[in-house]
C-alpha cells in the first residue's frame, strides 16, 4: 500500500501519530514490517513506539499476534474531535419546548469526562462558551456531569477552583457538598457563577442503563431565574422524551 503522511514531523509525538494513522488506514492486523515500510522508519524506533502504543492502549494486538489494531484508548480521542450527533426526531422535540419560552434551552452531552455542545438555541446563544467548558464547576450542566463523574474512576477537580465572578464556587469541599445535593434532587443551577447576571438550570438525560449522558439547560437573566425553575418540571418531561432518541 502507498502511504503519503498528512504532514511530516520527526520527533516522537509525531512519529507515534504517524505510527496511529497507518494502523488506522491499513486496517486491522497491519503488521510491524507494513509500518515500517510505509513510514521508511528502522525497525528499532518502530518497536519501540509500538510498544508503547500498546502498553497505553491506543493500539491492541491482534489474536494471532502477528499484526496491530487500534485500542479503546484512541476512542477517547475521536470522540472529542467529533461534534456530538443528535438524530433529528430529538432536535424536532427540543424545537418544539423553545417555542413560547422567553429563555435559552441548550442540550449538552458528556463525553469522556468533558462538556460537549449537542444543540444551541439558535435564538439565544451561549454565552462564555469557553469557560463554560473548561470550567464545568461554573456551570449549571458541568456541574451536573461532576455529579455523575463523582460515581466513576474520573477524578473530580479538587484544592482551589478557578474563580470567574464573585459567586463562582472555589473551595472543592463546597463543591463536593453541592454535587451530593445534584445527585440526591437529580438537577443543578447556578446562579452568577458563570457569568454574572445569568443563571440557569440543567436536568438529566438519562441513557438506558440509567446513567446521566446528557443535560437540558435552562438559562437566562439571573433575576428571572425563579421564572425558568418554575419550568422544571416540563424540562423533567423533556427529559425522558429526549432520552430513547439520543441513547
Amino acid at each position: 500500500m502507498n502511504y503519503r503522511p498528512s504532514h511530516y514531523g520527526s520527533g516522537p509525538a509525531s512519529n507515534s501519530l504517524r505510527l496511529l494513522e497507518i494502523v488506522a488506514r491499513f486496517g486491522t492486523g497491519t503488521t510491524a514490517k507494513e509500518i515500517t515500510d510505509a513510514l521508511r522508519m528502522p525497525p528499532a524506533t518502530a518497536y519501540r513506539l509500538l510498544n508503547a502504543l500498546v502498553g497505553d492502549e491506543y493500539l491492541v494486538r491482534t489474536s494471532d499476534l502477528r499484526g496491530f489494531a487500534l485500542g479503546h484508548a484512541i476512542s477517547g480521542l475521536v470522540t472529542a474531535a467529533n461534534p456530538p450527533t443528535v438524530p433529528t426526531a430529538a432536535r424536532t422535540v427540543l424545537e418544539e419546548f423553545r417555542q413560547g419560552n422567553r429563555f435559552a434551552v441548550h442540550l449538552f452531552m458528556f463525553r469522556s469526562a468533558s462538556l460537549r455542545i449537542a444543540d444551541e438555541d439558535p435564538d439565544y446563544p451561549l454565552h462564555s462558551v469557553y469557560e463554560m467548558l473548561r470550567y464545568p464547576h461554573t456551570s449549571a450542566p458541568g456541574k451536573l456531569m461532576l455529579a455523575e463523574l463523582g460515581n466513576s474512576v474520573f477524578p473530580l477537580p479538587s484544592g482551589q477552583l478557578v474563580k470567574l465572578t464573585e459567586d463562582t464556587i472555589t473551595d472543592s469541599g463546597q463543591l463536593y457538598k453541592q454535587l451530593a445535593e445534584i445527585r440526591l434532587n437529580g438537577q443543578a443551577s447556578e446562579i452568577n457563577e458563570l457569568e454574572s447576571g445569568s443563571a440557569s438550570l440543567a436536568l438529566p438525560v438519562r441513557q438506558p442503563d440509567g446513567s446521566v449522558g446528557a443535560a437540558l439547560c435552562l438559562t437566562g437573566p439571573a433575576e428571572r431565574f425563579t421564572t425558568i425553575s418554575e419550568h422544571a418540571e416540563a424540562a423533567r418531561e423533556l427529559t425522558t422524551r429526549l432520552s430513547p432518541l439520543l441513547f
